[in-house]
């Protein structure tokens, strides 16, 4: 595993853990399976509009790199590829890279997935098109570290998306304590609610390092209409951003 300062090894390692059943559906990644076409939708759309691409082409990423942080066993991955990208996965886990690779091969899918940090591709001078990073940044131990070299990933013109939960009495209410707790319909341990980022203090990291957010949405959950994006952000959120034109 590597060293770099961004990861927490037993973050990495708790999640490795889980890298054999991360494409079951049902099992311990269940929620994110259904919050992945959400994910892909709003990546489409996004990434479209930056581009100048037409969201009803079969592959409308067609030409375009696409570098997906904190990958797991690929579940935003795939989706990236199967829209036309060329894509690269990493992740601190080696387990998750192993069953990512495995899970690809046998879908006939080109991904190059390595198991490294950040900062270890920004120091080999990779940048992509695209930069996507879902449920990644309440895990990160040094986040300056892992922004700065974020930024040295996207390229002039690119895109960055992410999600994270927000840090509010709700998001412990639903991630932890019934999520985790209750409905234990997330492995116990995921999370340190202490971690989480609110959407100004995300976008101020951002800020930082060149990188300017440009839209934020918030995914929600009620019985009747399953997750869904809307304004509401006091769980979790998405945002879309593009480096400085300077």
């Amino acid at each position: 595993m590597s060293a770099a300062a961004s990861i927490a090894p037993a973050e990495a390692a708790f999640f490795g853990r889980l890298a054999a059943d991360w494409w079951n559906p049902k099992g311990s990644s269940a929620m994110l399976h259904r919050v992945t076409p959400l994910r892909s939708t709003l990546l489409r759309d996004a990434a479209c509009e930056r581009f100048g691409r037409d969201v009803r082409a079969r592959r409308p990423l067609a030409g375009l790199t696409a570098l997906d942080i904190g990958c797991g066993a690929g579940l935003m991955t795939e989706p990236l590829a199967r829209m036309g990208a060329e894509v690269t996965g990493i992740d601190a886990a080696p387990e998750n890279i192993a069953a990512a690779e495995a899970h690809a091969a046998a879908g006939g899918l080109a991904i190059g997935y390595r198991a490294l940090s950040v900062e270890e591709l920004a120091a080999e001078g990779v940048s992509a098109d695209i930069v996507t990073c879902f449920e990644v940044v309440e895990h990160v131990a040094d986040r300056d570290s892992f922004f700065a070299a974020l930024a040295r990933l996207v390229r002039p013109g690119g895109l960055v998306v992410m999600s994270t939960p927000n840090r509010t009495p709700l998001s412990w209410a639903v991630l932890i304590a019934g999520a985790e707790y209750l409905a234990r319909a997330i492995p116990r341990g995921a999370h340190d609610w202490q971690k989480f980022m609110t959407p100004a203090e995300l976008t101020a990291a951002l800020a930082a390092v060149g990188i300017e957010v440009t839209a934020t949405r918030g995914l929600g959950w009620r019985p009747d209409r399953s997750f869904h994006l809307g304004d509401d952000m006091a769980v979790n959120y998405f945002l879309t951003a593009v480096p400085n034109a300077s």
